[in-house]
């Protein structure tokens, strides 16, 4: 019998201890229902992602040297690092290129899985997620043996993955730096810091304008006093460095080997035209050669084929690698605008390194807006391609599946409500922590939103939930 939790018992313990800053989303009394089978091949997804990271470290840094990718065929790629390094700061690019920085990851991957009628489909690989700390929470509220991640496995996972990258021998002093452009994650962050704390761990939320050079190294005060930081867990995007004031202090202490960042700032690693390479066909042999059979054979299955949206002009005669406009293929993006509604099952979005880059706030899904907004959408990706690119993916409609919510009845009155069965769809987001170099499974978030949202994400109409195994 699954575990049912009372509304009261839910909504006392969101309000005693806020996630999210400003957010407010539905309640269930249950956590989301994951087969055997399904979790087991969370297992695998997590293991395929890390091997892809590896995989995409190698193909930038040889496209980067001009060396060749293959065995024993050649095949020189410069245009993928040219692709990755758009748009970014020369610094930034230098510091992701250096050779300290070869073979380090982000200690924590989330892919973003939406549940279809054919399985899952991993839409999008995200090494800096939010969520860590609202997931550990809900673990502990819905908590059973049958739940992903039961226990404080989330939050000694989190820990483990970057007390890691110090020597064993040593107790870091971790600094969770989290920017004012992602300030609705700080009271997550906050949460985790004090639950380590009182496992006697030094984990400390602050802000980056906290911390201060000082020989070299970094430092914040406690209780007057400075403190050396070990690592910096940055809670930001790339695209905000331009924003911290006290940003170039990270980059000169790690370059003295006084502080480690996690995740490391590598723009590659970050950017959602990465799933396009993938599937790019100049690159086929290279991903067959280099990623495992298993893995390779998982993420075709997972990764909707995808594109970059690359404006430069073709010669007469060629066509581009992409989708068919009325049976034909597109000489130039532009054409993509005269596909029919039934053609625009199809998603545009900024590969990264912008401030519209997460939160599905540049997503346009053409098979759900107006022909003008398709064009204008179009438009938009093509008039900025010189420094930021746009992917197209296809739509992976994901399936209507059930589960009961809490809906008010009274709207004057948020202790009212009632229990229904409701439909709609999911999106599925578990969470890996690297360290022993492996991809282990702490938890997983599901996010259920009413079946006419196309764009799954967190909302206020949307439930979010902790996953459990069930038979």
């Amino acid at each position: 019998m699954i575990p049912s939790l009372p509304y009261e018992t839910i909504r006392a313990a969101l309000a005693a201890q806020p996630l999210f800053e400003a957010k407010t989303w539905q309640l269930s009394p249950e956590a989301w229902p994951l087969t055997r089978e399904q979790v087991a091949q969370l297992g695998q997804i997590g293991a395929a992602c890390l091997e892809f990271h590896q995989t995409l470290e190698t193909l930038y840094l040889r496209s980067v040297a001009g060396k060749n990718l293959l065995r024993n065929k050649p095949l020189v790629a410069p245009w993928v690092a040219e692709y990755l390094d758009r748009g970014k700061p020369a610094g930034l690019v230098q510091h992701a290129r250096d050779s300290r920085m070869r073979g380090v990851f982000s200690p924590v991957l989330r892919p973003d899985l939406l549940l279809t009628d054919h399985g899952f489909a991993l839409t999008e690989l995200d090494s800096v997620p939010g969520g860590i700390g609202l997931t550990a929470f809900l673990n502990r509220l819905y908590d059973d043996d049958g739940i992903v991640g039961h226990g404080d496995q989330m939050i000694e996972g989190f820990y483990q993955s970057l007390a890691a990258l110090l020597p064993r021998n040593r107790t870091p002093l971790i600094a969770l730096l989290v920017s004012d452009e992602a300030s609705t994650y700080r009271p997550e962050m906050q949460w985790l810091a004090r639950e380590l704390q009182k496992q006697g761990r030094r984990v400390f939320c602050l802000r980056p304008e906290d911390v201060f050079p000082l020989g070299g190294a970094l430092f914040f005060d406690i209780e007057g006093t400075p403190e050396k930081i070990d690592i910096i867990y940055r809670f930001f995007e790339l695209f905000d460095l331009g924003n911290i004031r006290t940003a170039p202090y990270f980059l000169e202490a790690w370059g003295n080997g006084e502080v480690v960042i996690a995740p490391p700032m590598r723009h590659f690693q970050e950017e959602k035209l990465a799933l396009a390479l993938f599937h790019h066909h100049l690159l086929q042999d290279y991903w067959a050669e280099n990623l495992s059979g298993r893995s390779l054979k998982l993420l075709r299955q997972l990764v909707p084929t995808s594109w970059v949206m690359d404006p430069t002009p073709l010669p007469p005669g060629a066509v581009l690698d992409g989708p068919r406009v009325g049976g034909r293929a597109l000489a130039d993006w532009s054409q993509l605008a005269q596909a029919s509604q039934k053609e625009r099952d199809l998603i545009i979005k900024i590969s990264g390194f912008h401030e519209t880059a997460w939160g599905a706030r540049s997503v346009v899904l053409g098979s759900d807006c107006s022909r003008e907004e398709w064009q204008a959408g179009i438009e938009q990706a093509l008039r900025l391609a010189p420094t930021n690119l746009h992917v197209l993916q296809e739509y992976q409609k994901p399936r209507r599946v059930k589960h009961p919510v809490y809906r008010p009845t009274t709207p004057d009155d948020p202790t009212s409500v009632a229990l229904t069965k409701e439909e709609g769809r999911l999106r599925l987001c578990p969470y890996f922590f690297i360290f022993g170099g492996e991809a282990r499974l702490a938890g997983a978030l599901a996010t259920f939103c009413p079946p006419d949202k196309k764009i799954i994400h967190g909302m206020q109409d949307a439930v979010l939930l902790p996953c459990r195994m069930t038979d």
